[in-house]
């Protein structure tokens, strides 16, 4: 697994890991039940250190986008199995960031043609 961080970032090194993994699910670069690098070997890999990779784990376990057992490490949940793709937190997440879009000017056409724009890179 190839992760991009930028240590020059604003957005902490956990939050990128983090994001980086739910975006090569979204992607099928990841599909459910495969293994993720032991925590030592990603910071290894990536160069930062294991406190941080272990605190992307466990963001990433409390969202249940993965599970840990102490036999076979980390692996992607079956997350498709619940079928709730769009809760309250999905739509409080979204209609915040809507909130900003429109509070910086944005048009509901700029933020529909926007959107469209992102649904296609991560569907493509």
């Amino acid at each position: 697994m190839i992760l991009r961080i930028d240590m020059t970032s604003d957005i902490p090194i956990y939050q990128q890991i983090r994001n980086q993994i739910v975006f090569a699910v979204a992607k099928g670069n990841l599909e459910p039940g495969d293994a993720l690098p032991t925590v030592r070997q990603l910071a290894n890999d990536i160069g930062v250190n294991p406190m941080t990779v272990n605190k992307a784990y466990a963001l990433l376990k409390e969202e249940k986008i993965i599970v840990i057992d102490r036999r076979h490490g980390a692996r992607i949940n079956d997350y498709g199995k619940n079928g709730k793709a769009f809760d309250r937190d999905f739509d409080h997440r979204l209609e915040l960031l809507l909130s900003e879009a429109r509070m910086k000017g944005a048009s509901k056409q700029e933020i529909t043609t926007h959107l469209l724009g992102l649904i296609d890179l991560v569907f493509d």
